[in-house]
């Protein structure tokens, strides 16, 4: 017979002496994650190995604290790791089109930012300076004057030459033009007809020979030009490079240990000597040299191309970075190049490289939640990309579609150096590891988070620390020791088991803050476990609207529960109702019918489409627990139906298989059943009674029906004897049952079970293959033996009339 449990074991009580202080007050802060040691080995390890493939998988159900655990157990590995580079982009003076990325010591990067400001900003003003003294425009104006000297002496000679031959030299806006002259004057066009042929012929070979020698001193003049136009460069460079060179030496000095620092400012000289004309006052001058890449704007932009765009400055951190990026996508992970709207078009260079969060966790730690991470278009190949290649690459989202063609910035890669830290449900760490070859191989470490921990002194301890750290953090009100008490035990309640701790952490800071609202208004100066006691309870009341009115309508008898009397082949059956945030127990009529047949158990719920696929289970290992018990000897000729009484929703599981088995057995041997006890249990083939979920919340939502519709001091619950270790009841229900108000029951076996529920022996095989006389099975056996005897009546007769009417078909054809 089941064993009625006392009411000292239906939930665990902490003593408050056992947590070492008389207040939360007196305790310190955790500083450690507490019970999750296997997650932190792991964690430890992952952290540690620097190989390629050996990052983190932080497996765990939402509101075990993950996210803060990870957090705070890197920032103490972190502020002992030494701080990354600084990294900047700059022009690539060579291509435009890719930018540079410069690394420098951390904190350096602004420092390198200014000098190159400061640096260009005094090339400006010097160089202009210098073009505008006196001594340059001396020096400009001699070279000019010799080469205009040369240019004369050309014409000159070229002029008397044209001259000697009956020329002079005209110039024209198609160039220089020979006119022949007679006396002195222009030889016009109707005195040249009047010449004799002989005569014009002889004018006109001495006109094409002037020519060719025009075109020969034209050639001498353009390079006369050239060479001038050489000397002036000579003559702005020679100058410009001593201005620039007494800034550029002391920054080459400065960066002298950072030689891709020396060769960038070495390529900004020489590109500054390149286009002087950018240093000029003058309006021509201050034209837009031409450029692969024009930048529009005023005279600030022409300057833009010296400026140092600072990606990540780790100036700020005291150790490796720590970078939690909640929104995953693209751009936010790898960066983006902004553009700016340009007389109508859209305009972009290295000063619009925007970094992501890789960047800032480079040389670090990132965490990222998985599901987000699958969720946005790129990001997850994107970064196993990144990992596997060792390199961030900043790129439009958009040419990963393949299709765009417009000419675009191609920055250049930054080397990987992070460790990646997925955060995320369990049953995704399998899918992906089942679906995804790269997962396997990038995602090496895999950290699990229990939801619960052992209830061990240390531990509950460590839950009043944890209190304790709330109230600091978040200037909360101290707990007393019996709120600290209360708390732990709340704990036990929420893993539903005596020996553990929930390590939720999340509903447990909850409660300590709606705790000590409740507190503070009654001006209270600790919070005690009446406050605590009150936050569990008006957290249920606010969303218990359905179970309330499930309740009423059981006690208006619209649901037909029974908690008095006996009945036959129906039991109250137990099930929970999971709103979300709340969930509770519900009372529900099981039923069966039994009748002559061959059709087996038939389950009214699966028949309707009802029934899930455990609970379709369930209901076939009832069929093969009826045939290992009754039908060895006999053929199982019954045909009975089981049903949920007034259920219009979908049910699933096996946790009622215990109850539909009492159903049959009550009304195969005609005993009724106490209705005054609801059960709950699943049950194996060998007739033993298995372990459900949702214990206290089934015990309680019968004992609340029990309470509405009046307590009689027979009414209980039948529970699998393994779930016992996880009873945590109200102290509502604990009462009743220490006043003996309600009682609880364990059974191990049906036959246990059917006893309590009938109050009559279930009863042993004897030797001789029979049940004891009077017992459950001997009715049960003795009833199915009936039902396979009659069957076999109505069966026999039947065969007969079918021969004979075969028979009399046959002679007739």
């Amino acid at each position: 017979m089941g064993v009625e449990i006392p009411a000292e074991e239906l939930r665990c009580f902490c003593d408050p002496q056992i947590l070492d202080c008389e207040t939360s007050k007196d305790l310190k802060p955790l500083d450690t994650i507490v019970g999750q040691e296997r997650a932190l080995k792991a964690l430890d390890f992952g952290l540690g190995i620097r190989d390629l493939g050996f990052n983190i998988y932080v497996s765990g159900m939402p509101g075990t604290g993950r996210k803060t655990a990870v957090k705070r157990f890197l920032e103490e590995i972190a502020k002992d790791k030494p701080i990354p580079d600084d990294w900047v982009y700059v022009n690539n003076f060579q291509d435009n089109y890719r930018p540079r990325a410069l690394s420098l010591p951390p904190g350096r990067a602004q420092e390198f930012k200014t000098d190159v400001e400061n640096f260009v900003e005094h090339a400006r003003t010097e160089i202009r300076k210098t073009f505008e003294s006196e001594e340059y425009q001396t020096k400009r104006a001699a070279t000019t004057q010799v080469m205009q000297q040369k240019r004369d002496e050309l014409f000159k000679t070229i002029n008397a030459e044209a001259l000697q031959e009956g020329f002079i030299i005209q110039a024209t806006p198609m160039g220089m033009a020979t006119i022949p002259i007679k006396d002195g004057q222009p030889l016009k066009e109707e005195e040249f007809r009047l010449l004799s042929q002989e005569k014009q012929d002889e004018i006109t070979d001495k006109q094409q020979k002037l020519k060719e020698r025009l075109k020969e001193v034209g050639r001498q003049l353009m390079s006369l030009d050239k060479s001038a136009f050489q000397r002036l460069q000579e003559l702005d460079r020679e100058v410009a490079s001593y201005t620039l060179d007494l800034q550029i030496e002391d920054l080459e000095e400065k960066y002298q240990d950072l030689p891709r620092i020396v060769n960038y400012l070495k390529d900004v000289r020489a590109d500054m000597l390149d286009n002087l004309s950018l240093f000029r006052m003058d309006e021509q001058q201050k034209q837009q040299p031409a450029m692969e890449m024009p930048i529009p704007g005023g005279e600030e932009s022409r300057f833009r191309k010296y400026k140092v765009n600072v990606l990540v400055d780790n100036s700020q951190l005291d150790g490796a970075p720590i970078v939690m990026e909640l929104n995953p996508t693209y751009n936010n992970l790898f960066g983006r190049i902004e553009k700016e709207s340009q007389f109508g078009a859209f305009f972009t260079d290295f000063t619009m490289i925007r970094e992501g969060s890789l960047h800032r966790a480079n040389g670090g730690y990132l965490i990222l939640p998985v599901e987000e991470v699958l969720r946005n278009i790129f990001s997850w190949d994107s970064l196993k990309r990144a990992i596997r290649n060792k390199e961030i690459v900043i790129e439009e989202a958009t040419e990963r579609l393949g299709y765009m063609t417009t000419r675009g910035l191609m920055p250049e890669s930054i080397p990987w150096d992070i460790k990646v830290i997925l955060i995320g449900a369990p049953w995704l760490y399998y899918r992906m590891h089942e679906l995804d070859e790269d997962y396997q191989e990038l995602f090496k470490v895999k950290a699990d988070f229990d939801t619960v921990m052992e209830r061990t002194v240390e531990n509950m301890r460590n839950y009043a620390a944890y209190v304790c750290t709330i109230c600091e953090e978040e200037e909360l009100r101290h707990f007393d020791k019996s709120g600290l008490a209360r708390i732990v035990e709340h704990g036990c309640r929420l893993a539903s088991h005596q020996d553990k701790l929930s390590s939720r952490f999340d509903e447990i800071s909850n409660v300590i803050r709606e705790a000590n609202f409740y507190a503070g208004q009654e001006d209270a100066q600790y919070v005690g476990k009446e406050h605590v006691k009150r936050a569990i309870d008006e957290k249920f009341n606010r969303s218990s609207m359905i179970m309330e009115k499930t309740r009423e309508m059981i006690d208006e008898g619209t649901i037909k529960i029974d908690v008095s009397g006996e009945a036959l082949g129906q039991v109250n059956g137990l099930s929970v109702i999971d709103l979300g945030d709340i969930s509770f127990g519900r009372p529900t009529r099981i039923t069966t019918s039994i009748g002559l047949g061959r059709e087996g158990l038939i389950d009214i719920e699966r028949e309707a489409k009802l029934g899930g696929p455990l609970h379709t289970k369930g209901v076939m290992i009832l069929s093969g627990y009826l045939a290992q018990r009754y039908a060895g000897n006999k053929p199982m000729s019954l045909s009975a139906r089981l049903v949920f009484e007034q259920s219009y929703s979908g049910i699933d599981g096996d946790s009622a298989s215990s109850t539909e088995l009492y159903a049959i057995l009550s009304a195969l041997c005609g005993k009724p059943i106490k209705q005054s006890i609801a059960v709950t249990g699943s049950v194996n083939q060998k007739g033993e009674v298995q372990a459900i979920g949702g214990v206290n919340q089934k015990i309680e939502g019968f004992f609340d029906v029990c309470k509405v519709k009046g307590l009689s001091g027979e009414q209980g619950v039948m529970i699998p004897e393994a779930n016992a270790r996880n009873l945590m009841l109200s102290d509502e229900v604990v009462d009743a049952v220490r006043q003996g108000k309600f009682h609880i029951w364990k059974v191990g076996h049906i036959d246990e079970g059917i006893e309590v529920l009938t109050g009559v022996k279930a009863g042993k095989r004897k030797k001789n293959g029979e049940f004891e006389a009077g017992s459950i099975n001997a009715l049960v056996d003795k009833q199915i033996k009936k039902l396979a005897e009659t069957l076999l009546e109505f069966s026999g007769p039947k065969k007969k009339k079918t021969t004979g009417r075969k028979a009399r078909k046959k002679k007739t054809d």
